[in-house]
Formats: C-alpha cells, sequence, structure tokens
C-alpha cells in the first residue's frame, strides 16, 4: 500500500523510477534529462524521456533535488595543467559552451597525479558543482569508477577508460592519418614519440599508427616508438634517442604538438633540418605551431565539438550505444613533411 508521501491526490506518485522504466533508460539519464539546470539536450533518447515523462504526469520534486544537490549552475572541471595549451584549450571551449546555457566552469588542475585529482574533486564538490568533467582519465585508476559509485554526475574528456561516459577525439583514426601521410609521401622508417602508456589518447594514436603500417605491409619496429610524457622537454629527450639508431628514422610521428616542437629544437641542436633531413608530424594543432619557423604538420582536434558532447553527456543525452561520444580530426599538412629521400 502506498504511504501518503507517495500519494497525490489519492494516486500513486509518478517518480523518476517511473520514467525510467516506461522509457527503457536508467534512473541517472532520466534524472540528467529533466534537470532543468543542466544544458538541455535534444537528442532522441532525451525526446524520449521528456515524453514519457509528460505523457505520465511526471512533476520535479524541486525541493527535494535541491536537498540532494546544490544549485550552482556551474560545472567543475579537472586537467592535469594550463601551461599544457591542450588542455587551456578544452577548457575555454568547455567555458565557452557553459556560458552558451547560462552555465559557469570552474577549473582544478592536478599535474596528471590521481591523488591530487581527488582532492581537487572533493573541492569542487563542496563548492557545490552539479557535475564534473575530467580531462585525467589513467588506465591504471578507477577513480571514476568511485565517482560512479556515489552517484556523482561525471563525463570525461580528451581520455576515456573505455566505459564511464565520455567525448573524445579519435585517435586511432588521427594516428592512422599521420602514418598514412608519412607513407604517402614515401617513408619507411618512421619513428614514434608516443606519449605516455596510462593515457587513452596516446594509446590510440599508437594503435592507429602501426594499423597503417600493417596495411601497407610494414610492421612497426619497437626501437622505434619512444615512451614519453606529453611535455617539451621529453620530446627532445626522445628525439636524441631516435637519432641514435642505426639505420635513424626518416620521419616522426609525435602523439601531441608539445612533443613535436621539443622534437623539432633537438632536431636543431643535432644540426638536422626539418624536413629536408627528417619530416615531423605532431598532433592537436595549438596555435603556435601555424607560426613556427617551420610551420607543423599536425592532426587538428575539434575541441569546441568534444566540450559540446562532453556538456550533452553530463546533462543526459546518452544511451547504451552512445556513452562514448568520438569526434574525428583532422590532417592539416604543413612544411614541417616533405617526400623521403
Amino acid at each position: 500500500m502506498n504511504s501518503k508521501a507517495d500519494e497525490i491526490f489519492g494516486q500513486p506518485r509518478i517518480t523518476i523510477h517511473s520514467v525510467a522504466a516506461a522509457a527503457g533508460v536508467s534512473k541517472s539519464t532520466v534524472s540528467r534529462i529533466l534537470d532543468e539546470r543542466l544544458p538541455r539536450s535534444d537528442s532522441e533518447t532525451a525526446r524520449r524521456v521528456r515524453k514519457v515523462a509528460k505523457e505520465l504526469g511526471y512533476v520535479r520534486d524541486v525541493s527535494a533535488a535541491s536537498l540532494r544537490r546544490g544549485n550552482t549552475m556551474t560545472i567543475g572541471v579537472i586537467v592535469p595543467r594550463l601551461t599544457d595549451t591542450v588542455m587551456a584549450m578544452l577548457y575555454e571551449a568547455l567555458a565557452k559552451a557553459c556560458s552558451r546555457t547560462g552555465r559557469f566552469a570552474i577549473v582544478a588542475t592536478t599535474d596528471d597525479k590521481p591523488k591530487a585529482d581527488r582532492l581537487a574533486a572533493e573541492s569542487l564538490l563542496k563548492r557545490g558543482v552539479d557535475g564534473l568533467i575530467l580531462s585525467t582519465a589513467r588506465e591504471d585508476d578507477d577513480f571514476p569508477d568511485d565517482l560512479a559509485k556515489r552517484g556523482i554526475p561525471y563525463v570525461l574528456a580528451l581520455r576515456t577508460d573505455g566505459h564511464s561516459l565520455s567525448s573524445v577525439g579519435d585517435d586511432r583514426l588521427g594516428g592512422y592519418l599521420a602514418a598514412r601521410h608519412l607513407l604517402d609521401l614515401g617513408h619507411r622508417r618512421i619513428g614514434v614519440i608516443a606519449g605516455p602508456s596510462y593515457a587513452s589518447s596516446s594509446r590510440g594514436r599508437v594503435e592507429g599508427f602501426k594499423q597503417a603500417l600493417e596495411e601497407a605491409g610494414l610492421s612497426a619496429t619497437p626501437a622505434y616508438i619512444i615512451p614519453s610524457t606529453f611535455g617539451i622537454e621529453s620530446g627532445a629527450v626522445a628525439v636524441e634517442t631516435l637519432m641514435n639508431l642505426s639505420p635513424r628514422p626518416t620521419a616522426i610521428f609525435t602523439v601531441n604538438d608539445n612533443t613535436a616542437i621539443g622534437a623539432l629544437s633537438g632536431l636543431t641542436k643535432l644540426g638536422l633540418s626539418v624536413p629536408q633531413d627528417i619530416s615531423i608530424v605532431g598532433y592537436n594543432d595549438i596555435p603556435i605551431v601555424s607560426h613556427l619557423p617551420t610551420p607543423l604538420t599536425t592532426l587538428r582536434v575539434p575541441f569546441e565539438q568534444i566540450a559540446s558532447n562532453a556538456l550533452d553527456l553530463l546533462a543526459g543525452d546518452d544511451s547504451d550505444d552512445d556513452r562514448i561520444r568520438i569526434s574525428a580530426p583532422t590532417l592539416i599538412p604543413r612544411k614541417s613533411t616533405a617526400p623521403a629521400r
């Protein structure tokens, strides 16, 4: 028998559980879609949920919702560091997307350290943010799963753990396009400055690179794939290792523009010219790389689309087959690549 709290004028109250069951989605999905504080989604799932809610006569319990979670109209964004131009570009895109929907983005930096990620999240949650967007997901860390268990709305951006709501670039495609570009120029010995293995973005780019080589009847030489961080100095160190190989590569693919800049610096110190002696491809198309003395060939990442998708997902615009939204990069050929000699 229903209690008074579960009835309205003698009729059973329509709850989020009722709407979720009728729409065939999870309770959390219904909650996000019907939460007027979050950006409104116009996906097929969102339209179906709103239609079912209207047909059932669902009325959101505003007082209960406000007790469960603050109404601050803010989103917490966690990035490794804002000195990394890629992360600064992501945050700016998220801030603009939030502004268009009357929200505000607050950023916290963690130096890509798992313990700091947790501390930053707790600090943002204490300030009443309505959800979190994290660009710090690591293969060796279950922090997103901890958030899920606590029922905290979150979305991963740029990196993914493979199952959480995520908005990422098509890293595998980007690595494939980079390798295909160099192969088409006649390069067969191609080095890779591979980034850290804990980041899905760098792993995907290397996997796509290897796929293109395999399709060309080549195999990736392990000695030509050098692990690195995402930093400039790491690129300079890695390129010195590559140039000490025999035979050395005629081209290099770096999984981000920062390491490409470091590699360019390292090549100059070694007395090598780009692209006369060696070609190089970066990734992300940060603003500075088109203005370098030798403008960098790179893959352009659609940060605004990734940001928009992340906010849509946080608002409940998801289904079982659309939990990870992937945005395609674009190859931008410039003067740092040339035919092999």
